[in-house]
């Protein structure tokens, strides 16, 4: 008897140390085409997203690891016709779910609530998607004609010193930065939060860090006119919107009458809105020379 329980404690500690990855069907028409898999059992997404969470729940109760994946119904219909496994098996599902943790979008699962980790999920595959398009575009940027340098690691080394300027220059407060890159084939749109607080350093999220930094590459590689805002908050006092507008590879800062005025038409129509209480529109603040050099 007390082998057989120190057996099941010793495999119980090894329980904790595999992580656990779990595929979601983060939205009612990628589950309605799973649906058609005679072994995919759910006939409900609601009900399905329930379960899920209860799943989630039953890990972090015995203490795994557990990272949640988004499942692509029609990347998991390729990734069968790749490997030449049948699309009607939960061994296959496992397979896929296997390959997308350590490739595809995650979320680690720190117990949100099932509402909450859906868009964050999906956050992150967008994330990723801009993230790859964006490094793409780098990649074919070429070298300088005139230096011969690489225009793509260039860019991304400038891009990261602007970001830093920019954030040093935003003082204490949690930002929220967005910067929209028009290209050829679509509008690359990072979004990132910060914080700056008592504690040295800025706290940022890696993955939004890192696509952001490479879509503001992007647009100084290609000399795109694109745009940066950030919005800071700090408590008991008004929200500050600042703006910059990037011209041939450089941010420029917008004044503050640019900044309303970005912030009060309506993108689709041109149509003024209504400035938003407890906002002040600021003007950008200049990025040192030196980062911009390259």
């Amino acid at each position: 008897m007390a082998q057989t329980h120190r057996t099941g404690s010793m495999r119980h500690a090894l329980r904790r140390e595999a992580p656990s990855t779990v595929g979601l069907l983060a939205d009612a028409q990628d589950f309605a085409v799973m649906r058609r898999y005679r072994t995919f059992t759910f006939d409900d997404h609601t009900a399905y997203l329930q379960q899920v969470e209860g799943l989630l729940r039953a890990l972090t109760a015995e203490e795994v690891h557990t990272t949640v994946a988004l499942f692509d119904p029609e990347e998991y219909a390729e990734f069968c016709t790749a490997t030449g496994l049948d699309p009607d098996s939960a061994d296959s599902r496992t397979r896929f779910t296997a390959g997308i943790a350590a490739d595809g979008a995650t979320v680690p699962y720190t117990g949100q609530p099932i509402d909450r980790l859906v868009p964050l999920l999906i956050n992150a595959a967008v994330c990723r998607a801009t993230l790859e398009y964006a490094t793409m575009a780098l990649a074919e940027a070429g070298e300088c004609t005139d230096c011969g340098q690489d225009i793509g690691a260039a860019s991304f080394d400038r891009a990261s010193r602007v970001l830093e300027s920019l954030l040093d220059g935003a003082g204490a407060g949690v930002h929220h930065l967005v910067c929209s890159i028009p290209t050829e084939d679509e509008t690359l749109l990072a979004v990132l939060h910060a914080e700056n607080g008592e504690d040295p350093g800025i706290r940022l999220d890696r993955m939004e860090g890192a696509a952001f930094v490479t879509v503001l590459a992007a647009g100084m590689a290609l000399e795109s006119p694109g745009g940066i805002v950030i919005r800071t908050t700090v408590p008991d006092q008004d929200d500050r919107v600042r703006g910059w507008r990037l011209q041939r590879g450089r941010p420029l800062p917008l004044t503050a009458g640019e900044v309303f005025s970005a912030y009060c038409t309506d993108a689709a129509t041109g149509d003024p809105v209504p400035p938003e209480p407890g906002v002040d529109y600021c003007a950008g603040y200049a990025i040192p020379d030196d980062d911009l050099h390259h």
